[in-house]
């Protein structure tokens, strides 16, 4: 048995339970039950990470706190608008510990409101924040940590070892941001001792991934939360070189003993079957997302920043509201309804991502219901890889 704490979103005192010596990732917390509500703090970041999504970095859009409260104030007020039992109060950038007076003023601010509206979400909130990562040991960081740390979950962002990560995590002058963030990793993982570290593939750092892994693991990260990213960026013979990758990683999980202990996301008992659902992979519409004037959209993936093709597309407002009518396609997105009859019907479907937001911004008219499909081969190759691990890992436990 080992004891697991969160990335974002997971229980802080979860224990994962061994299933013939196999190590489990960490449940997310109140996954499927829980509102989540993204805070857009600031989009400024002290880095310009080459495949970042991100866009539209800039130093002059902050969140105030008088645009933050109405949001709170808007949540707590309409219970009939927003009626799940629990909420993960989510904090973005840019980079948000730039801003973390601002966010340790809001998580004030939510907590009281909670309690003087007998609120249930009182008694079941998450706060949750995503970093690079820098600025982790600062003190105003550190206060924030102890004073929330029964109801926070942080991520932070390392890409693996010191060459993959500063091939594209970067300052803007160019100068990689691997010994920034790796002094911080021993104070992070004492506060939250299993904690998942994310980590994005590119078509650049693909012949990295293995050797990335391990070094995580050997940092002493258990949990590595891992992902290509999901724009048209790959080459042709990407997959290939993938699947070697995802192969050299699978014999040394195993030749290692590491599965035991550790877990990597790109292997998964769930994934390369078909799908027997119809349901949406994306929660785009069911969370909520909130820019610094105030603006709602679906997720984060629809603001301005987020997008380079297409514009923003907002649902309403903290002033004036959700926009039922604007939010209501979102609602109706499923897997049929977006995707084409080849995807609904591979054999490997299940576990095959998608974004919302990327979806969005490249199709070729203004809808919503066109899936992109950048990333087919390099889901089949990863199906293709997990397999190999599979079929490896069984013949050992069942030996």
């Amino acid at each position: 048995m080992y004891r697991c704490t969160p990335s974002p979103l997971v229980i802080n005192d979860y224990r994962v339970f061994m299933c013939a010596s196999v190590a489990r990732p960490p449940v997310v917390w109140q996954q499927s039950k829980a509102k989540t509500v993204t805070f857009m703090v600031t989009e400024d970041c002290q880095l310009r990470c080459r495949y970042c999504y991100f866009t539209g970095k800039n130093s002059h859009s902050a969140m105030s706190f008088e645009v933050a409260r109405k949001v709170v104030d808007y949540l707590t007020e309409n219970r009939e608008l927003f009626s799940e039992p629990s909420i993960v109060w989510d904090f973005i950038g840019g980079e948000p510990l730039l801003e973390i007076r601002l966010i340790d003023e809001i998580c004030n601010y939510i907590k009281v409101r909670q309690q003087e509206k007998h609120h249930p979400w009182g008694a079941s909130y998450r706060f949750s924040i995503t970093t690079n990562g820098i600025l982790y040991a600062n003190p105003a960081v550190q206060r924030y940590i102890t004073k929330n740390h029964k109801n926070l979950s942080i991520g932070l962002t390392l890409d693996g070892t010191p060459q993959k990560h500063d091939l594209n995590r970067v300052y803007p002058s160019e100068k990689g941001s691997y010994a920034d963030i790796v002094k911080n990793i021993p104070l992070w993982l004492k506060q939250f001792p299993d904690a998942s570290t994310k980590v994005t593939v590119s078509s650049d750092d693909l012949p990295f991934v293995a050797e990335s892994v391990l070094h995580l693991h050997d940092l002493g990260i258990r949990h590595v939360s891992i992902n290509v990213v999901f724009e048209d960026a790959w080459k042709e013979g990407d997959d290939q070189l993938f699947e070697e990758q995802l192969i050299t990683l699978a014999d040394a999980f195993i030749d290692q003993e590491l599965f035991r202990q550790c877990t990597c996301s790109f292997f998964s008992e769930t994934i390369g079957y078909p799908r027997m659902d119809n349901n949406n992979w994306c929660g785009a519409g069911r969370m909520l997302a909130v820019d610094s004037e105030g603006n709602f959209y679906p997720c984060h993936r629809f603001t301005p920043p987020s997008l380079s093709r297409k514009k923003a597309i907002s649902v309403g407002n903290c002033f004036d509201g959700i926009n039922l009518n604007r939010l209501r396609p979102f609602l109706s997105l499923d897997l049929r309804s977006q995707s084409t009859a080849e995807c609904v019907e591979c054999p490997v479907a299940s576990g095959c991502a998608w974004c919302q937001g990327a979806n969005y911004d490249y199709a070729e008219t203004q809808t919503i219901f066109r899936r992109a499909t950048n990333l087919c081969s390099m889901h089949k190759a990863r199906v293709r890889a997990n397999n190999y691990y599979r079929n490896r890992l069984d013949r050992i436990l069942h030996a």
